[in-house]
């Protein structure tokens, strides 16, 4: 949007200048528009052209312009007529839809991350046609928009209400919020398919976003409606969304309603994401990369980008699903793992820019306190000591009283855990009976249940739980910040990612060293891209969540080329699960905490110093990047160590730090807290998912991901300055 100005007469040929300028924006958009149709029409020949059926090109053409009586080959008619034609004609119709959604969501926030994926709108749609198909035998194209769209409405709600509470959201207080949710619907889709192998096999390709599945003109016939009203929507409101730009009370001085726009906008985008889902399930970073590359090409002129938005995301996903064909023949690789390895660096590269503050992307010290200030610990109150000193010989130890009394609560936490884990389960056992069983003694047959299968799963839950807990708190502690744990930071993925690739090329699965391997591959790649731990939390969290998307993109595609029983049986190890886990797994796990234990209470002094400043902390003798360089291969050493015994367990690494510095008070560094509260956690959400399906088994991350959704919300919403963001 150009706005004029009158000035005196030597600014008038400044002023005079701007149509030029103008004219020469509008001849870069069409010869831009130009250029993208022709590759969409390029694109879109060659997916009619490619895949199976042995049909050329020649013979394509022969059938779409009805020659040579191609139409009357039934081979033709089922390879393209059926298979190709209405697979491209999908691609392009939701390629555009979520382009255009992306770019309605990036201006209505103005949040250049903004996308229905990272929202949890897609994880939303998602969990809606799952639950249709799983419980009620919906396979219609209207059947799916209706729960897709449910689910995408419950999801744009709650994260429209979150972002705006309290005075209204940060855009990484939005992206949080979003990711919170969709873990938590990603978690109970999960639920739904994850005992089923055949149910597996259904959804495998369409919960990852596929057009596999996509035969004949139905279902796109039966949804055209929807796409077309929510393109419709979308135009009709460009106009009022790009007068928000310039502010709410600008705008309703101009005759806009910004609450009405906003309510709009969100319809629009919820008909094109519901849609979508529906016809070929959720594909993330689509709309992401359209916005940002239409805003780029287009400017601040909102028609434009939608139009150039919708083009782009058309040309990406069916670009993507010829690829999608080819790269893993004779199987097929999900769209969205390809959409990932173009979006995943389109948000470091959004990081990275120079218009990061312009974004809303500020550090969280500076948005810290009443006042922009950090977080001040209310002092003791007087007269009254929270230390004790303890005293034998020429040593003498000081124990606070808060940490020891937390500490104290947190082990009989842990032992009540390993006795309600060891005593619960499908059988008929009383707790005498489990007693005597731990200690060797009683029936054979409760013995062998509780020693060998009960209390080696029990260990092996305690030793993950530990290393992810502990791992957890040196990660919040050195970003200053308690949403920067290692699943937020790519380091849980990078280390799934890199036990699977050890499983397929060397053929032995669960390599102990995998693990770590491959979470220090993760956090070299993310600790470089976003310029260091220190004074750039925020930065940190983004490029972390795409070291996610692209190390799970590798994850996906080494399930795709796994026969169904064994991508089964990895699948569920990778939502995280302790079945069949055992002593010899967990001893690693337990050597590694013997000697990163100790390392990490030697520097939890340090780690207290560097929650200050860098240079407050060097003035009292610590040296920043030496103490963050052994803090960041602990937590590395020890998050992978926990992936290799049981997946990537979510939440855990979070909330345990979080728990144990309530309980331990604002100026300790709960590193033995966060250690107990890991193991419990871990235990206790082991336990139900082994008693809470009657014949069946929730694997340990799915619960912890069901349940730790809620918990993000709550520490993105918490009173207390030190985590809000």
């Amino acid at each position: 949007m150009t706005v004029s100005q009158v000035g005196p007469p030597e600014v008038q040929p400044a002023a005079q200048q701007a149509p030029a300028g103008r004219v020469h924006g509008n001849r870069a958009v069409l010869t831009a528009s130009a250029a993208l149709v022709l590759t969409v029409l390029v694109l879109s020949a060659l997916s009619l052209s490619v895949g199976a059926g042995e049909v050329g090109a020649g013979d394509v053409l022969d059938y779409v312009l009805g020659r040579h009586g191609a139409r009357d080959s039934s081979r033709l008619s089922l390879v393209v007529g059926d298979l190709r034609l209405p697979r491209t004609l999908t691609a392009l119709a939701v390629g555009a839809a979520l382009g255009t959604a992306g770019c309605l969501l990036q201006a209505v926030t103005r949040n250049p991350l903004a996308e229905t994926g990272l929202l949890g709108v897609n994880a939303g749609a998602s969990l809606g046609v799952v639950t249709g198909i799983a419980f009620l035998g919906v396979h219609s194209g209207y059947g799916y928009l209706l729960w897709a769209f449910g689910g995408a409405v419950l999801a744009s709600a709650l994260v429209l209400l979150i972002a705006n509470r309290r005075g209204g959201g940060s855009p990484m207080r939005l992206v949080l919020a979003g990711s919170a949710l969709g873990a938590t619907f990603g978690g109970i889709t999960s639920v739904l398919i994850v005992n089923s192998a055949e149910t597996y096999d259904r959804f495998r390709f369409w919960v990852l976003g596929s057009l596999a599945g996509v035969e004949g003109f139905t279902k796109l016939t039966s949804l055209a409606p929807v796409l077309a009203a929510g393109f419709v929507v979308a135009l009709l409101v460009a106009r009022p969304l790009s007068a928000l730009a310039l502010g709410d009370d600008l705008a309703k001085g101009l005759g806009h309603r910004p609450g009405a726009v906003r309510v709009v906008v969100a319809v629009a985008v919820t008909l094109l994401t519901a849609a979508s889902v529906a016809l070929v399930g959720p594909i993330s970073f689509l709309g992401l990369l359209a916005g940002f590359l239409a805003r780029a090409v287009s400017g601040p002129r909102l028609t434009a980008q939608l139009v150039l938005a919708g083009l782009i995301g058309a040309g990406v996903l069916t670009g993507s699903d010829v690829l999608a064909r080819v790269v893993s023949r004779p199987f097929e690789a999900p769209v969205s793992v390809i959409i990932a390895l173009f979006g995943a660096p389109v948000l470091i590269g959004i990081v990275r820019s120079r218009r990061m503050a312009s974004m809303g992307m500020t550090d969280p010290a500076a948005e810290e306190g009443p006042k922009g200030g950090r977080a001040i610990a209310k002092p003791s109150r007087p007269g009254r000591s929270d230390s004790l000193v303890v005293r034998t010989g020429a040593l003498s130890l000081l124990v606070h009283r808060r940490a020891a009394v937390a500490a104290f609560a947190l082990a009989a936490l842990v032992v009540g855990a390993i006795v309600l884990s060891a005593y619960a389960g499908q059988s008929e056992m009383s707790l005498g009976r489990t007693f005597s069983a731990v200690f060797g003694s009683g029936d054979r047959f409760d013995v062998l249940l509780v020693q060998k299968f009960r209390l080696g799963r029990i260990v092996a839950g305690l030793a993950a739980g530990a290393a992810l807990g502990l791992a957890g708190c040196l990660t919040q502690t050195l970003a200053r910040n308690r949403l920067a744990t290692p699943e937020l930071l790519g380091v849980n993925d990078g280390a799934t990612a890199a036990v699977l690739l050890s499983a397929t090329l060397g053929g032995t699965f669960g390599a102990w060293w995998a693990g770590p391997l491959g979470a220090l591959a993760a956090v070299l790649v993310v600790t470089a891209v976003s310029g260091g731990l220190g004074q750039r939390g925020y930065r940190v969290l983004v490029v972390g969540l795409a070291m996610s998307a692209l190390a799970s993109a590798v994850t996906q595609v080494v399930l795709s080329r796994r026969s169904l029983n064994s991508a089964s049986s990895l699948y569920v190890w990778t939502s995280g699960s302790l079945n069949g886990r055992s002593y010899a797994v967990a001893v690693p796990v337990l050597i590694g905490l013997a000697v990163l234990v100790p390392a990490a209470l030697v520097v939890a002094r340090h780690l207290n110093v560097l929650r200050f400043d860098d240079s407050t902390a060097a003035s009292l003798g610590v040296a920043p990047g030496r103490v963050r360089l052994v803090c960041m291969l602990l937590a590395v050493g020890l998050a992978g160590l926990a992936v290799g015994i049981c997946g990537p367990v979510g939440f855990v690494a979070l909330a345990s730090p979080v728990i144990a510095g309530r309980l331990a008070g604002p100026l300790r560094v709960p590193v033995v807290g966060s250690m107990l509260v890991g193991a419990a956690l871990v235990v206790l959400a082991d336990t139900v998912g082994r008693v809470a399906l009657d014949g069946a088994e929730i694997p340990v991350g799915v619960v912890s991901t069901v349940l730790g959704g809620p918990f993000l919300l709550w520490v993105l919403l918490g009173r207390s300055a030190a985590t809000r963001v």
